[in-house]
Protein backbone atom coordinates (compact mmCIF):
# COMPACT_ATOMS: atom_id res chain seq x y z
CA UNK A 1 0.00 0.00 0.00
CA UNK A 2 2.24 2.79 -1.39
CA UNK A 3 2.00 6.14 0.59
CA UNK A 4 0.22 7.75 -2.71
CA UNK A 5 0.88 11.36 -1.99
CA UNK A 6 -1.09 12.52 -5.44
CA UNK A 7 -4.07 10.26 -4.38
CA UNK A 8 -6.95 10.91 -6.75
CA UNK A 9 -4.98 14.17 -8.18
CA UNK A 10 -5.28 15.01 -12.15
CA UNK A 11 -2.62 13.05 -13.87
CA UNK A 12 -1.92 16.10 -16.14
CA UNK A 13 1.23 17.66 -14.33
CA UNK A 14 -0.25 21.45 -14.60
CA UNK A 15 -3.68 20.41 -13.13
CA UNK A 16 -1.70 18.33 -10.32
CA UNK A 17 0.40 21.13 -8.94
CA UNK A 18 -2.37 23.14 -8.98
CA UNK A 19 -4.58 20.31 -7.21
CA UNK A 20 -1.61 19.72 -4.46
CA UNK A 21 -1.79 23.61 -3.26
CA UNK A 22 -5.71 23.34 -2.84
CA UNK A 23 -5.57 20.40 -1.01
CA UNK A 24 -2.98 21.71 1.07
CA UNK A 25 -5.38 24.12 1.83
CA UNK A 26 -8.04 21.98 3.45
CA UNK A 27 -5.83 18.81 4.96
CA UNK A 28 -6.25 19.61 7.83
CA UNK A 29 -8.69 21.45 8.45
CA UNK A 30 -11.54 20.12 11.20
CA UNK A 31 -13.87 17.90 9.87
CA UNK A 32 -17.52 18.60 9.32
CA UNK A 33 -19.87 15.11 9.56
CA UNK A 34 -23.62 16.50 9.56
CA UNK A 35 -25.21 13.32 8.81
CA UNK A 36 -23.96 10.14 9.28
CA UNK A 37 -25.03 6.65 11.27
CA UNK A 38 -22.47 6.33 14.09
CA UNK A 39 -23.91 4.51 16.86
CA UNK A 40 -23.27 7.19 19.50
CA UNK A 41 -22.69 4.44 22.32
CA UNK A 42 -19.03 3.96 21.00
CA UNK A 43 -18.30 7.56 22.07
CA UNK A 44 -20.54 7.94 25.23
CA UNK A 45 -19.28 4.95 26.50
CA UNK A 46 -15.47 4.77 25.13
CA UNK A 47 -14.65 1.66 25.47
CA UNK A 48 -11.99 -0.16 23.21
CA UNK A 49 -13.00 -1.51 19.96
CA UNK A 50 -13.74 -5.19 19.74
CA UNK A 51 -11.22 -7.11 17.34
CA UNK A 52 -10.71 -6.21 13.39
CA UNK A 53 -13.39 -8.09 12.29
CA UNK A 54 -15.80 -7.05 14.37
CA UNK A 55 -14.91 -3.45 13.80
CA UNK A 56 -14.30 -3.19 10.29
CA UNK A 57 -15.92 -6.60 8.33
CA UNK A 58 -19.22 -7.38 10.48
CA UNK A 59 -21.21 -3.94 10.72
CA UNK A 60 -19.67 -3.30 6.93
CA UNK A 61 -22.41 -4.08 4.47
CA UNK A 62 -20.48 -2.42 1.34
CA UNK A 63 -18.21 -5.53 2.45
CA UNK A 64 -20.41 -8.43 3.18
CA UNK A 65 -22.76 -7.50 0.48
CA UNK A 66 -20.21 -8.16 -1.97
CA UNK A 67 -18.31 -11.46 -0.78
CA UNK A 68 -22.69 -12.58 -0.60
CA UNK A 69 -22.71 -11.63 -4.53
CA UNK A 70 -20.07 -14.39 -5.17
CA UNK A 71 -21.65 -17.03 -2.97
CA UNK A 72 -20.37 -16.27 0.44
CA UNK A 73 -22.81 -16.02 3.39
CA UNK A 74 -23.21 -12.98 5.87
CA UNK A 75 -23.32 -15.44 8.47
CA UNK A 76 -19.65 -16.68 7.80
CA UNK A 77 -18.92 -12.89 8.37
CA UNK A 78 -19.76 -12.44 11.55
CA UNK A 79 -23.61 -10.94 10.20
CA UNK A 80 -25.85 -11.13 13.34
CA UNK A 81 -28.85 -13.23 12.29
CA UNK A 82 -32.75 -12.50 12.78
CA UNK A 83 -33.78 -16.40 12.86
CA UNK A 84 -31.88 -18.12 14.96
CA UNK A 85 -29.47 -19.70 12.11
CA UNK A 86 -25.82 -20.18 13.67
CA UNK A 87 -23.18 -17.08 13.05
CA UNK A 88 -19.73 -17.11 12.88
CA UNK A 89 -18.33 -15.48 16.10
CA UNK A 90 -14.50 -15.88 15.84
CA UNK A 91 -12.97 -12.73 14.33
CA UNK A 92 -9.71 -14.21 13.18
CA UNK A 93 -12.09 -16.61 11.00
CA UNK A 94 -13.91 -14.02 9.45
CA UNK A 95 -10.92 -12.10 8.77
CA UNK A 96 -9.05 -15.01 6.90
CA UNK A 97 -12.37 -15.30 5.10
CA UNK A 98 -12.57 -11.80 3.71
CA UNK A 99 -8.84 -11.63 2.93
CA UNK A 100 -9.40 -15.18 0.77
CA UNK A 101 -12.05 -12.36 -1.57
CA UNK A 102 -10.25 -9.31 -0.94
CA UNK A 103 -9.81 -9.46 -4.68
CA UNK A 104 -13.47 -8.94 -5.13
CA UNK A 105 -12.96 -5.04 -4.48
CA UNK A 106 -10.45 -4.60 -7.24
CA UNK A 107 -11.10 -0.59 -8.25
CA UNK A 108 -13.84 -0.23 -5.67
CA UNK A 109 -14.35 2.50 -3.00
CA UNK A 110 -14.40 -0.20 -0.77
CA UNK A 111 -11.26 -1.18 -1.16
CA UNK A 112 -9.72 2.55 -1.39
CA UNK A 113 -11.40 3.42 1.51
CA UNK A 114 -10.36 0.40 3.79
CA UNK A 115 -6.40 0.76 2.26
CA UNK A 116 -6.55 3.76 3.26
CA UNK A 117 -8.09 3.22 6.78
CA UNK A 118 -5.44 0.67 7.41
CA UNK A 119 -2.30 3.36 6.57
CA UNK A 120 -3.58 6.28 8.12
CA UNK A 121 -5.63 4.98 11.24
CA UNK A 122 -3.80 1.89 11.89
CA UNK A 123 0.05 2.58 10.40
CA UNK A 124 -0.38 -0.78 8.87
CA UNK A 125 1.45 -0.94 5.66
CA UNK A 126 1.31 -5.11 5.02
CA UNK A 127 -0.86 -5.61 1.73
CA UNK A 128 -3.90 -7.41 3.09
CA UNK A 129 -3.80 -10.82 0.88
CA UNK A 130 -4.85 -14.47 2.10
CA UNK A 131 -1.34 -15.13 2.57
CA UNK A 132 -0.99 -11.68 4.86
CA UNK A 133 -4.53 -11.69 6.78
CA UNK A 134 -3.10 -13.11 10.54
CA UNK A 135 -0.24 -10.45 10.21
CA UNK A 136 -2.63 -7.60 8.73
CA UNK A 137 -5.27 -8.77 11.64
CA UNK A 138 -3.04 -8.65 14.37
CA UNK A 139 -1.09 -5.47 13.48
CA UNK A 140 -4.64 -4.23 14.17
CA UNK A 141 -5.60 -5.97 17.17
CA UNK A 142 -2.08 -4.41 18.72
CA UNK A 143 -3.48 -1.00 18.19
CA UNK A 144 -6.96 -1.25 19.34
CA UNK A 145 -5.85 -2.56 22.75
CA UNK A 146 -3.78 1.00 23.07
CA UNK A 147 -5.79 3.92 24.85
CA UNK A 148 -4.35 5.73 22.09
CA UNK A 149 -7.44 3.37 19.89
CA UNK A 150 -10.17 4.38 21.75
CA UNK A 151 -13.02 5.88 20.27
CA UNK A 152 -12.84 9.33 21.93
CA UNK A 153 -8.65 9.07 21.39
CA UNK A 154 -9.49 8.33 17.72
CA UNK A 155 -12.14 11.20 17.32
CA UNK A 156 -9.95 13.76 18.93
CA UNK A 157 -7.01 12.06 16.26
CA UNK A 158 -9.31 12.35 13.65
CA UNK A 159 -10.11 16.50 13.89
CA UNK A 160 -13.50 15.89 13.64
CA UNK A 161 -15.13 19.22 15.07
CA UNK A 162 -18.88 18.14 14.79
CA UNK A 163 -20.35 14.63 14.62
CA UNK A 164 -24.43 14.04 13.92
CA UNK A 165 -25.26 10.60 14.78
CA UNK A 166 -29.53 9.42 13.90
CA UNK A 167 -32.02 8.70 15.92
CA UNK A 168 -35.36 7.84 15.89
CA UNK A 169 -38.18 9.99 17.88
CA UNK A 170 -38.51 6.38 19.92
CA UNK A 171 -34.90 6.52 21.05
CA UNK A 172 -34.70 7.97 24.40
CA UNK A 173 -31.17 9.63 23.62
CA UNK A 174 -29.57 8.30 26.71
CA UNK A 175 -26.26 7.97 24.64
CA UNK A 176 -26.53 11.60 23.82
CA UNK A 177 -27.53 12.70 27.78
CA UNK A 178 -24.14 10.85 28.73
CA UNK A 179 -22.42 12.84 26.03
CA UNK A 180 -23.89 16.15 26.87
CA UNK A 181 -22.98 15.75 30.84
CA UNK A 182 -19.33 14.56 29.59
CA UNK A 183 -19.40 18.06 27.62
CA UNK A 184 -19.31 16.43 24.54
CA UNK A 185 -23.13 16.69 23.46
CA UNK A 186 -26.48 18.77 23.87
CA UNK A 187 -26.80 22.50 21.53
CA UNK A 188 -23.37 23.45 19.83
CA UNK A 189 -21.62 20.48 21.04
CA UNK A 190 -19.42 17.76 19.42
CA UNK A 191 -21.48 14.96 18.85
CA UNK A 192 -25.15 16.18 18.17
CA UNK A 193 -28.36 13.80 16.85
CA UNK A 194 -30.91 13.66 13.69
CA UNK A 195 -34.23 13.69 14.02
CA UNK A 196 -35.21 10.30 11.91
CA UNK A 197 -38.92 9.39 11.99
CA UNK A 198 -39.00 6.99 9.08
CA UNK A 199 -40.66 4.19 11.37
CA UNK A 200 -43.38 6.46 12.94
CA UNK A 201 -44.24 7.54 9.37
CA UNK A 202 -44.06 5.08 6.67
CA UNK A 203 -47.02 3.04 7.26
CA UNK A 204 -45.33 0.34 5.51
CA UNK A 205 -42.25 0.08 8.08
CA UNK A 206 -42.59 -3.47 9.93
CA UNK A 207 -44.82 -2.36 13.41
CA UNK A 208 -45.76 1.07 12.35
CA UNK A 209 -48.62 0.54 14.32
CA UNK A 210 -47.08 -0.49 17.62
CA UNK A 211 -44.10 2.30 16.94
CA UNK A 212 -46.98 5.17 16.61
CA UNK A 213 -48.15 3.94 19.78
CA UNK A 214 -44.53 4.05 21.01
CA UNK A 215 -44.10 7.38 19.91
CA UNK A 216 -47.44 8.36 22.14
CA UNK A 217 -45.90 6.99 25.61
CA UNK A 218 -42.82 8.78 24.98
CA UNK A 219 -44.02 12.01 23.83
CA UNK A 220 -46.67 11.99 26.58
CA UNK A 221 -49.53 12.41 23.78
CA UNK A 222 -52.53 10.57 22.52
CA UNK A 223 -51.13 9.25 19.29
CA UNK A 224 -54.64 7.39 18.08
CA UNK A 225 -55.85 10.56 17.15
CA UNK A 226 -54.17 12.57 13.86
CA UNK A 227 -53.71 15.71 16.22
CA UNK A 228 -52.00 14.21 19.03
CA UNK A 229 -49.77 12.08 16.66
CA UNK A 230 -48.33 15.40 15.33
CA UNK A 231 -48.01 16.98 19.08
CA UNK A 232 -45.92 13.93 19.84
CA UNK A 233 -43.48 14.08 16.67
CA UNK A 234 -43.45 18.33 17.28
CA UNK A 235 -43.15 16.97 21.13
CA UNK A 236 -39.87 14.85 20.43
CA UNK A 237 -38.77 17.29 17.75
CA UNK A 238 -38.12 19.59 20.55
CA UNK A 239 -36.57 17.09 23.29
CA UNK A 240 -33.73 15.98 20.00
CA UNK A 241 -33.03 19.74 19.63
CA UNK A 242 -32.46 20.19 23.42
CA UNK A 243 -29.79 17.43 22.33
CA UNK A 244 -28.15 19.79 19.94
CA UNK A 245 -30.15 18.47 16.67
CA UNK A 246 -29.87 20.83 13.71
CA UNK A 247 -31.66 18.43 11.49
CA UNK A 248 -33.90 15.98 10.52
CA UNK A 249 -33.79 13.10 7.68
CA UNK A 250 -36.02 11.29 6.36
CA UNK A 251 -35.26 8.00 3.87
CA UNK A 252 -38.44 7.62 1.48
CA UNK A 253 -38.84 5.38 -1.15
CA UNK A 254 -39.60 8.31 -3.56
CA UNK A 255 -39.56 12.39 -3.56
CA UNK A 256 -42.91 12.46 -3.77
CA UNK A 257 -44.66 15.19 -1.51
CA UNK A 258 -48.67 15.95 -1.47
CA UNK A 259 -50.75 18.68 0.35
CA UNK A 260 -53.75 16.55 1.78
CA UNK A 261 -56.28 18.87 4.16
CA UNK A 262 -56.28 18.34 8.14
CA UNK A 263 -59.19 16.08 7.44
CA UNK A 264 -57.76 14.20 4.50
CA UNK A 265 -54.82 14.02 6.43
CA UNK A 266 -56.75 12.75 9.66
CA UNK A 267 -58.93 9.99 7.31
CA UNK A 268 -55.84 8.59 5.78
CA UNK A 269 -53.90 8.13 9.67
CA UNK A 270 -57.01 6.10 11.14
CA UNK A 271 -57.64 3.90 7.81
CA UNK A 272 -53.64 3.44 8.16
CA UNK A 273 -53.88 2.39 12.19
CA UNK A 274 -56.68 0.33 11.52
CA UNK A 275 -54.66 -1.42 9.62
CA UNK A 276 -56.85 -1.07 5.72
CA UNK A 277 -54.23 1.48 4.04
CA UNK A 278 -52.76 -0.28 0.94
CA UNK A 279 -49.34 1.04 -0.59
CA UNK A 280 -51.07 4.07 -2.06
CA UNK A 281 -52.02 5.22 1.08
CA UNK A 282 -48.80 4.91 3.21
CA UNK A 283 -47.14 7.07 -0.22
CA UNK A 284 -49.86 9.53 0.11
CA UNK A 285 -49.39 9.68 3.71
CA UNK A 286 -45.06 10.09 3.75
CA UNK A 287 -45.65 12.70 0.54
CA UNK A 288 -48.35 14.72 3.16
CA UNK A 289 -45.96 13.84 5.93
CA UNK A 290 -42.92 15.87 4.34
CA UNK A 291 -45.27 18.90 3.98
CA UNK A 292 -46.22 18.67 7.76
CA UNK A 293 -42.57 18.23 8.70
CA UNK A 294 -41.36 21.36 6.12
CA UNK A 295 -44.03 23.52 8.16
CA UNK A 296 -42.34 22.03 11.61
CA UNK A 297 -38.88 23.42 10.18
CA UNK A 298 -40.35 26.39 9.74
CA UNK A 299 -41.05 26.53 13.56
CA UNK A 300 -38.39 25.21 15.14
CA UNK A 301 -35.49 25.52 12.50
CA UNK A 302 -34.53 21.83 12.08
CA UNK A 303 -32.85 21.91 8.40
CA UNK A 304 -34.63 19.33 6.05
CA UNK A 305 -32.51 16.28 4.87
CA UNK A 306 -34.72 14.28 2.04
CA UNK A 307 -32.90 10.78 1.06
CA UNK A 308 -35.26 9.17 -1.67
CA UNK A 309 -34.82 6.46 -3.89
CA UNK A 310 -33.87 3.45 -2.10
CA UNK A 311 -35.97 0.18 -2.37
CA UNK A 312 -35.53 -1.59 0.63
CA UNK A 313 -34.77 -5.01 1.56
CA UNK A 314 -35.03 -6.18 -2.40
CA UNK A 315 -33.02 -8.69 -1.22
CA UNK A 316 -35.46 -11.17 0.29
CA UNK A 317 -33.76 -13.79 1.69
CA UNK A 318 -30.81 -11.26 3.23
CA UNK A 319 -33.83 -9.52 5.03
CA UNK A 320 -35.64 -12.69 6.43
CA UNK A 321 -32.36 -14.17 7.58
CA UNK A 322 -30.56 -11.31 8.71
CA UNK A 323 -33.09 -8.40 8.86
CA UNK A 324 -32.34 -4.73 7.85
CA UNK A 325 -29.31 -2.86 6.92
CA UNK A 326 -27.11 -5.14 6.08
CA UNK A 327 -26.85 -4.98 2.23
CA UNK A 328 -30.14 -6.29 0.58
CA UNK A 329 -30.98 -2.54 -0.34
CA UNK A 330 -30.87 -1.46 -4.12
CA UNK A 331 -31.27 2.02 -5.94
CA UNK A 332 -34.32 2.76 -8.40
CA UNK A 333 -34.56 5.71 -10.80
CA UNK A 334 -36.41 8.73 -8.94
CA UNK A 335 -38.20 11.51 -10.44
CA UNK A 336 -37.71 15.53 -8.57
CA UNK A 337 -39.43 17.98 -10.18
CA UNK A 338 -42.85 16.58 -10.17
CA UNK A 339 -42.70 15.04 -6.84
CA UNK A 340 -41.51 18.13 -5.52
CA UNK A 341 -43.66 20.73 -6.41
CA UNK A 342 -46.44 20.89 -4.14
CA UNK A 343 -43.42 21.22 -1.51
CA UNK A 344 -41.82 24.00 -3.21
CA UNK A 345 -45.19 25.53 -4.01
CA UNK A 346 -46.03 26.25 -0.26
CA UNK A 347 -42.33 26.99 1.00
CA UNK A 348 -39.54 26.60 -1.89
CA UNK A 349 -38.79 30.56 -1.84
CA UNK A 350 -38.53 30.76 1.91
CA UNK A 351 -35.36 31.28 3.00
CA UNK A 352 -36.04 30.46 6.34
CA UNK A 353 -36.37 26.77 4.91
CA UNK A 354 -33.65 24.49 4.46
CA UNK A 355 -33.99 21.39 2.35
CA UNK A 356 -30.79 19.11 1.44
CA UNK A 357 -32.11 16.60 -0.85
CA UNK A 358 -30.09 13.74 -2.22
CA UNK A 359 -30.31 11.22 -4.88
CA UNK A 360 -29.23 7.31 -5.83
CA UNK A 361 -30.42 8.50 -8.92
CA UNK A 362 -26.90 10.01 -10.18
CA UNK A 363 -28.77 10.56 -13.93
CA UNK A 364 -30.76 13.47 -12.12
CA UNK A 365 -27.78 15.76 -11.53
CA UNK A 366 -28.07 17.93 -14.40
CA UNK A 367 -31.93 17.43 -15.67
CA UNK A 368 -33.67 18.03 -11.93
CA UNK A 369 -31.55 18.60 -9.04
CA UNK A 370 -28.92 21.26 -10.22
CA UNK A 371 -31.80 23.44 -12.13
CA UNK A 372 -34.09 23.20 -8.56
CA UNK A 373 -30.99 24.06 -6.25
CA UNK A 374 -30.31 26.80 -8.29
CA UNK A 375 -33.99 28.29 -8.12
CA UNK A 376 -35.17 28.25 -5.15
CA UNK A 377 -34.03 29.71 -2.03
CA UNK A 378 -34.91 26.59 0.42
CA UNK A 379 -33.25 24.03 -1.75
CA UNK A 380 -29.31 22.49 -1.37
CA UNK A 381 -28.13 19.95 -3.15
CA UNK A 382 -26.50 17.20 -0.62
CA UNK A 383 -23.40 14.81 -1.80
CA UNK A 384 -23.62 11.70 -3.83
CA UNK A 385 -24.25 9.13 -0.89
CA UNK A 386 -24.39 5.35 -0.75
CA UNK A 387 -23.74 3.55 -3.97
CA UNK A 388 -23.15 7.11 -5.11
CA UNK A 389 -20.07 7.78 -3.10
CA UNK A 390 -16.91 6.92 -5.23
CA UNK A 391 -14.38 8.95 -6.52
CA UNK A 392 -15.92 8.75 -10.04
CA UNK A 393 -19.44 9.69 -8.80
CA UNK A 394 -18.07 12.77 -6.87
CA UNK A 395 -16.17 13.99 -9.71
CA UNK A 396 -19.02 13.95 -11.85
CA UNK A 397 -21.50 15.37 -9.39
CA UNK A 398 -19.46 18.52 -9.57
CA UNK A 399 -19.17 18.27 -13.46
CA UNK A 400 -22.91 18.24 -13.28
CA UNK A 401 -24.33 20.63 -10.95
CA UNK A 402 -21.86 23.47 -10.80
CA UNK A 403 -23.05 25.16 -14.35
CA UNK A 404 -26.62 25.67 -12.85
CA UNK A 405 -26.60 25.49 -9.55
CA UNK A 406 -22.80 26.45 -8.51
CA UNK A 407 -21.07 25.30 -5.17
CA UNK A 408 -23.13 27.33 -2.99
CA UNK A 409 -26.24 25.62 -3.42
CA UNK A 410 -24.17 22.54 -2.47
CA UNK A 411 -24.46 21.40 0.58
CA UNK A 412 -20.86 20.48 1.52
CA UNK A 413 -19.89 16.80 2.37
CA UNK A 414 -21.53 14.22 4.37
CA UNK A 415 -19.91 10.70 4.97
CA UNK A 416 -23.38 8.59 5.42
CA UNK A 417 -21.41 5.90 7.49
CA UNK A 418 -21.89 3.50 9.97
CA UNK A 419 -17.71 2.64 9.95
CA UNK A 420 -16.34 5.47 12.29
CA UNK A 421 -12.97 4.65 11.47
CA UNK A 422 -13.72 5.66 7.82
CA UNK A 423 -14.89 8.88 8.65
CA UNK A 424 -11.16 10.56 8.13
CA UNK A 425 -10.62 8.60 5.09
CA UNK A 426 -14.10 9.38 3.13
CA UNK A 427 -13.44 13.27 3.55
CA UNK A 428 -9.59 13.12 2.31
CA UNK A 429 -11.09 11.48 -0.85
CA UNK A 430 -13.98 14.22 -1.58
CA UNK A 431 -11.87 17.13 -0.61
CA UNK A 432 -9.08 15.52 -3.24
CA UNK A 433 -11.93 15.18 -5.57
CA UNK A 434 -13.11 18.89 -5.11
CA UNK A 435 -9.21 19.96 -5.54
CA UNK A 436 -9.00 18.10 -9.09
CA UNK A 437 -11.67 19.57 -9.83
CA UNK A 438 -11.42 23.45 -9.10
CA UNK A 439 -7.53 22.96 -10.56
CA UNK A 440 -9.30 21.94 -13.77
CA UNK A 441 -10.78 25.37 -13.68
CA UNK A 442 -7.81 27.40 -12.92
CA UNK A 443 -5.94 25.73 -15.54
CA UNK A 444 -8.69 26.25 -18.07
CA UNK A 445 -8.82 30.00 -17.10
CA UNK A 446 -12.16 29.79 -16.13
CA UNK A 447 -11.57 30.39 -12.21
CA UNK A 448 -9.03 32.12 -10.63
CA UNK A 449 -6.64 30.53 -8.05
CA UNK A 450 -7.52 33.14 -5.24
CA UNK A 451 -11.32 32.27 -5.62
CA UNK A 452 -10.66 28.18 -6.12
CA UNK A 453 -8.95 28.55 -2.67
CA UNK A 454 -11.36 29.68 -1.25
CA UNK A 455 -13.86 27.70 -2.52
CA UNK A 456 -12.42 24.57 -1.51
CA UNK A 457 -12.28 25.79 2.34
CA UNK A 458 -16.18 26.74 1.70
CA UNK A 459 -16.46 23.54 0.53
CA UNK A 460 -15.16 21.38 3.19
CA UNK A 461 -15.74 23.58 6.21
CA UNK A 462 -17.90 26.67 5.87
CA UNK A 463 -20.79 25.50 3.71
CA UNK A 464 -21.67 22.23 5.85
CA UNK A 465 -21.39 24.44 8.95
CA UNK A 466 -24.25 27.14 7.37
CA UNK A 467 -26.29 24.85 5.76
CA UNK A 468 -26.69 22.61 8.50
CA UNK A 469 -26.48 25.79 11.25
CA UNK A 470 -23.80 23.96 13.32
CA UNK A 471 -22.51 27.56 14.09
CA UNK A 472 -25.97 28.37 15.66
CA UNK A 473 -27.28 30.56 13.43
CA UNK A 474 -30.66 31.04 13.76
CA UNK A 475 -33.47 30.30 11.23
CA UNK A 476 -35.75 33.49 11.42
Amino acid sequence: MPAAPDLLLPAEPNQRAIARDLYALVAERPLISPHGHVDPAILADDTPFPDPAQLLIVPDHYLTRMLLSQGVPPAELGVPSRDGSPVETDGRRIWRRFAEHWYLFRGTPSRLWLERTFRTVFGVDTALSPQTADRVYDEIADRLAEPEFRPRALFERFNIEVLATTESPLDDLGRHAKLAADGWGGPGGRVVTTFRPDNVVDMEFDGWQDNVARLGEVAGTDTMAYEGYLEALRRRREAFIAAGATSSDHGHPTAGTLSLSAREAAQLYERGLRGGADAADAEAFRAHMLLEFARMSLEDGLVLQLHPGAVRNHNRWLYARHGRDTGGDVPQATEYVHALAPLLDAYGNDPRLRVVLYTLDEYTFSRELAPLAGGYAALYLGAPWWFLDSPEVLRRFRESVTESAGFYNTAGFVDDTRAFCSIPVRHEVARRVDAGFLARLVAEHRLPLDEAAETIVDLAYHLPRKVFRLDGEAHR
